[in-house]
Parts: C-alpha cells; sequence; structure tokens
C-alpha cells in the first residue's frame, strides 16, 4: 500500500473536523412527552458556518421504497468538497403511518420526510451527545426519575366523586405510567387517535381504550 493511499481524503479530514465542531442542541420540546429534541431543519441551520469554513456543502434527498409492501421514505444526506468534488453519504428510512388523523397524504410524507432526514444528518455528523426519547437509556433514566420524585403513598379510599372528577387523559397518562409501553407504542396511539394537549376528553377516551387494547394484547401475548 502506498503512502497516498493511506493518507485520508480529504473530505473525510473535513468531516472529522465538522463532526467534532458541530453544536446542534436539542432546542425543541415536546410538552406532551416531556423531552427535548432537535429537528432536521436545526441541524442545518447549525450547520452553515461550517459549510463556509471548510468549503462543502451538505445537501439531503429522498426516495419513496417499498420494503414488505409497506411505503418507507429514504433520506440520504451527502457532504460534498466544493474543490474537488469528493462526497460521503448516509442514508436513514422512516416509514409512513398507514393513517394519520388530520393529517392529508402529503403533509404524512413531509412528517415522514422531516424524520428520515433528521436522522440522515444525526448519522453523517455523529449527533449522539444527547439522549432521544426512543433510546432504551433515556426510558429508563426517565422510570428512574418518576420513582424519585413521586413519593409512595397509601391508596386513597374509592369514591365516587373522586373518580368522576378525573378526565380521561388524566386516566390515560396514569395508565400509560403503570405499564411503561415503549416509546413506539406510546407514539403509534397518539398518531392513531390523533390526541394532543387541546384535545376534547372524548378523543382522550379512545386513546385510553386504544392503549388498553394494545398493551392488554401484547401483554396476552407474551
Amino acid at each position: 500500500m502506498t503512502d497516498s493511499e493511506m493518507m485520508p481524503s480529504a473530505i473525510h479530514t473535513k468531516l472529522m473536523h465538522i463532526q467534532t465542531e458541530l453544536k446542534a442542541p436539542k432546542n425543541l420540546y415536546n410538552s406532551f412527552g416531556k423531552y427535548h429534541y432537535r429537528n432536521a431543519e436545526g441541524i442545518q441551520e447549525a450547520l452553515k458556518p461550517l459549510e463556509s469554513k471548510y468549503n462543502v456543502t451538505v445537501t439531503l434527498s429522498d426516495e419513496i421504497v417499498e420494503v414488505g409492501g409497506r411505503v418507507y421514505v429514504k433520506a440520504t444526506a451527502t457532504i460534498t468538497d466544493v474543490a474537488i468534488g469528493e462526497s460521503v453519504s448516509v442514508s436513514a428510512y422512516a416509514r409512513e403511518a398507514a393513517d394519520k388523523k388530520d393529517m392529508d397524504d402529503a403533509q404524512v410524507t413531509g412528517a415522514t420526510s422531516s424524520y428520515a432526514r433528521k436522522y440522515a444528518l444525526n448519522g453523517l455528523f455523529l449527533l449522539d451527545d444527547t439522549k432521544d426519547v426512543d433510546t432504551e437509556e433515556y426510558q429508563t433514566e426517565g422510570k428512574q426519575a418518576a420513582n424519585k420524585t413521586v413519593p409512595k403513598k397509601e391508596p386513597a379510599p374509592k369514591n365516587e366523586n373522586n373518580e368522576k372528577s378525573k378526565t380521561h387523559r388524566d386516566l390515560f397518562r396514569e395508565y400509560i405510567a403503570e405499564k411503561h409501553p415503549s416509546n413506539e407504542t406510546i407514539m403509534s396511539i397518539i398518531s392513531k387517535t390523533g390526541v394532543n394537549n387541546d384535545s376534547p376528553d372524548e378523543k382522550w377516551f379512545e386513546a385510553l381504550c386504544l392503549a388498553k387494547k394494545m398493551l392488554d394484547k401484547k401483554e396476552a401475548q407474551e
């Protein structure tokens, strides 16, 4: 092997520097799930000064692919050296929801594209400095924090008035806290029912019924 073959390419050297210098904090907050997150737009904004500094461009592209009868968006993030044209690419996939209430087909595809693009950028620039809500580590820490901050109480005597004062949103949150389902299951329930912080109580009743149905079925299978 010659010395030139052993030398790293210019684009890989520039990518290494950008991976080291890029700061894309999770500056967005999901009030329902109570977690911070970043999106593709935030990463792109943080990249712009580094693109100019290292004379590179970062581009994103999408491709619709079918896997096992389901439609996925394949997003590819590519960094290119402007001077010599060398490039490095990373791809990520996100599956389109079969049905998402309150969203038309274009919105579903757009949301799926944004999600896939974010993870393609994460892979290209090694954005793993903070914990995502869909990682096991995040969920484990969340459960530990909940156990520390919520003191144990003696079970209150049941009375009809107390039960009636609770909304279905309260009951849904209590049920999720009790069962500790995966984030994927929670997002599936939210996606299928379309609930959010402003939803009426009947929508939360629908979400509660679906949660019990899905989790009871999962427990029966186990």
